[in-house]
């Protein structure tokens, strides 16, 4: 299907984006098949779907971290064809957070922009400002270990952040966190984003989550996009049954046609 987004400029576009897999006895798994996506500058966006159906993958394609079987994307109107993830404007937070234990929490959101060449007093100025953007100005000679499981989230969201990307990504990366500890961060994110104009892609499978944050969602089963629209839409105007069954239970009513 093909989404067109009017009004603001276009932060991401996917135009016939194809995965596939190959196995050792040859045999090929479409995870994603020919996927058109136009994501405005902004917006948060959420990919939305079971296990499996490929919304993972396609992030990680925008990331650089799985390169396309077929078809193109853009960042800000520029290909990124073989473009390495290290040299696209973007940044990752993944589930498990990935921070490094042996540095302190200010070192972990520090090291990205060392990477940059950035001078001492301009990264310390960046990380505590991110620090306190995220309540953890008091946490920055802590390490991980030392961390709440929503603590280590705020710090990975806050390394995502530090050094300005025009796109952040995020792998469902409440997963590991509780009801209560989620829904905190739910909101949390949901600030920043709105506070610092972000565009975001978000990937969940849960249902709730994206309905909750987002300004349009992208369901998606079997590696096809069902359904593109607010969360308004997708509710009172599921497009298939799938997506009615997905999205709400209270959708579905049986019945006849005569």
């Amino acid at each position: 299907m093909h989404d067109t987004t009017d009004g603001p400029r276009t932060a991401v576009e996917l135009q016939g984006v194809v995965k596939r897999f190959g196995d050792r006895s040859g045999t090929e798994v479409t995870a994603v098949d020919n996927l058109d996506l136009t994501i405005a500058d902004g917006e948060f966006f959420s990919l939305l779907g079971p296990s499996g159906c490929g919304k993972t993958t396609t992030l990680r394609m925008i990331a650089g971290l799985e390169l396309p079987t077929a078809g193109s994307i853009r960042i800000h109107g520029e290909e990124m064809g073989l473009r390495p993830p290290n040299k696209r404007p973007v940044n990752t937070v993944f589930q498990n957070y990935a921070l490094f234990p042996h540095m302190t929490v200010a070192e972990n959101l520090a090291f990205p922009l060392e990477v940059r060449k950035m001078g001492k007093s301009e990264r310390e100025e960046k990380v505590n400002r991110i620090l306190d953007m995220v309540q953890l100005g008091a946490f920055g000679n802590r390490r991980p270990m030392q961390l709440s499981g929503g603590q280590q989230q705020r710090v990975a969201v806050a390394r995502s952040l530090v050094f300005d990307p025009d796109l952040v990504l995020m792998d469902e990366p409440l997963g590991a966190l509780d009801k209560n500890l989620r829904e905190q961060m739910q909101y949390e994110i949901k600030h920043l984003h709105e506070d610092l104009g972000l565009t975001v892609i978000y990937v969940t499978h849960d249902q709730t989550e994206a309905l909750t944050m987002s300004n349009r969602i992208a369901v998606f089963d079997d590696g096809i996009v069902q359904q593109c629209s607010t969360p308004e839409l997708l509710y009172e105007r599921p497009e298939n049954a799938f997506v009615a069954n997905f999205i709400g239970e209270n959708n579905r009513l049986m019945g006849s046609v005569e």
